[in-house]
């Protein structure tokens, strides 16, 4: 808002407004207008998150909507040391949620692309030590939404353990090489919390 002023000889006019404001009386103006920028900045930012199913619809589909209690899996030393090996770091969960159905079992957790990005979300079913299903349920990254196609998931599913990584080969995304790394990651890191369990 443009705030009017008296000057001499009568009221100050709208066009006359810019030019005759105090520059303390422009500071507000200045500090809407930036938070406007900011605000559309932010939405942008939001608009690259990309949510392809929620947890709880995935979860839904896979149990045909007969979704059993969750169970929790405690990662001790023992345990974090085995998913550092496949996960590259240290799994940020202590305690880790995930349910099961017979040989069967979903695991839902997020991991990064590259460092500094927000974590991506994505579930997976594993049977028997084998990837039965996997999926990305929410995209957070700027580029590479492509490992979200089931063109792309269809190569992880049917994969088992081979040393750190998956016994099938995956192929590369152009431009999302380090998207499609954290699949191939996080599909070998659910079936090694799989294969954590007391069975």
């Amino acid at each position: 808002m443009l705030f009017l002023y008296d000057k001499a000889g009568g009221a100050a006019s709208v066009s006359d407004a810019a030019v005759l404001a105090p520059k303390s009386k422009m500071i507000p103006l200045f500090a809407v207008l930036g938070l406007c920028l900011f605000s559309a900045a932010t939405v942008k930012a939001f608009e690259i998150y990309k949510t392809f199913q929620t947890p709880e619809v995935f979860l839904a589909e896979v149990f045909k909507n007969n979704v059993p209690a969750p169970k929790m899996l405690v990662l001790d030393n023992s345990a974090q040391s085995k998913i550092s090996a496949v996960f590259n770091r240290s799994f940020p969960q202590q305690r880790v949620r995930y349910w099961e159905d017979g040989e069967r079992t979903v695991w839902i957790f997020d991991d990064i692309g590259k460092e500094g990005y927000v974590p991506t979300t994505s579930g997976f079913v594993i049977n028997n030590g084998v990837v039965d299903s996997a999926k990305v349920l929410v995209y957070r990254e700027s580029r590479g939404e492509q490992v979200a196609e089931p063109s792309f998931l269809n190569q992880i599913n049917g994969s088992k353990a081979a040393g750190n990584g998956l016994d099938k080969p995956v192929d590369n995304i152009t431009g999302a090489t380090l998207s499609v790394n954290m699949m191939k990651r996080m599909a070998r890191t659910a079936i090694t919390l799989d294969s954590l369990r007391k069975k």
